[in-house]
């Protein structure tokens, strides 16, 4: 049995879709299922139970000896939030205590962190756990994700294996339901339909042209992938950047949507909300040598091709994952 908490969320239900096309048959998915608009990313995946994220911890007390591995990706993702004491339960306080049943019940972990932990890049995008503590990230968002990322390190007891991955900018498809949150491949998408046209921000920052800040994006599926890989392997425990490894600009992204929808580039730029200007990363990028070096070699997805392929198979028709 394999559970996966936030399972009705983006990267979570394509997990879940991977695992059940990989033959895994006995999974568990853990959410809050009182968002409708989140409930088309689980139909028509059979899925062993349902749990609702309050009743996880006394549902895995009752049946711990029949779970193998958990997947921990639930967590509240906005960057935009402010309240810290929000994250404090869901990011910390409930990774806190999935961590600890892992250890007494000895069950494997994998579970998300955030490259938002890394703030402005001051101190690089090393997954070296020995930076992990002078990180200063932008937002309340990456502060629980590092807060867990150190309070996990410090523990004197462990899973038997863990491993936390440090997600970078993922799109892909079963993120409709994400609003503002989406990937720019998604705002894209809707914004060349609507209006023939798509709207970068432009950089407030001298250094950087407009469009051409720079981010670390990855597929989904490449993200399911390695989470894979991680379920199998089980050794090498430790926090693992999940990027593709070279930072593109959002002028690329934006080009690439425009060449899969086969239409005339029209970019313009406006000025990035106030609320966030200031936490905004211009750079971003991931070393992946760490997850290499322990026998990762699948080639991860170029950012035209994994944006081809999800706008013509999935945000033309609609469909899931």
């Amino acid at each position: 049995m394999i559970v996966v908490t936030g399972a009705a969320g983006f990267i979570g239900s394509a997990l879940v879709g991977e695992l059940l096309g990989q033959g895994w048959q006995d999974i568990v998915a853990v959410d809050d299922f009182s968002h409708p608009e989140k409930a088309p990313n689980l139909a028509g995946k059979q899925l062993t139970a349902r749990i609702d994220r309050k009743e996880f911890f006394a549902w895995l007390d009752a049946n711990e000896k029949l779970v193998q591995f958990i997947f921990h990706l639930g967590a509240r993702t906005d960057t935009t939030e402010f309240d810290r004491a929000i994250f404090d339960e869901l990011n910390l306080h409930y990774s806190q205590e999935v961590w600890k049943r892992c250890v007494t019940y000895g069950i494997p972990l994998v579970y998300a962190s955030s490259a938002a932990t890394y703030g402005a890049g001051e101190h690089g995008y090393d997954d070296d756990h020995d930076i992990i503590a002078k990180l200063k990230p932008l937002n309340p968002y990456g502060e629980s994700k590092n807060d867990f990322d150190k309070w996990a390190l410090a523990q004197a007891e462990k899973p038997y294996f863990w491993a936390g991955l440090k997600f970078f900018n993922v799109y892909g498809p079963n993120e409709y339901h994400k609003g503002r949150m989406a990937s720019v491949v998604l705002h894209a998408f809707r914004q060349i339909n609507d209006t023939g046209g798509m709207k970068l921000f432009r950089s407030h920052r001298p250094d950087y042209k407009d469009g051409e800040q720079l981010r670390d994006f990855v597929y989904v599926k490449d993200v399911c992938d390695v989470c894979l890989f991680l379920m199998e392997h089980r050794k090498h425990s430790g926090i693992y950047n999940l990027g593709s490894g070279k930072a593109r600009t959002f002028l690329d992204l934006a080009r690439a949507v425009f060449a899969a929808l086969e239409k005339e580039e029209r970019i313009a730029f406006i000025d990035t909300p106030a609320d966030i200007r200031d936490t905004y990363q211009y750079y971003t990028e991931a070393n992946m040598a760490k997850l290499k070096g322990i026998g990762y070699d699948k080639p991860f997805t170029p950012l035209e091709e994994g944006v081809g392929d999800y706008v013509t198979n999935y945000l033309v028709p609609g469909s899931y994952r």
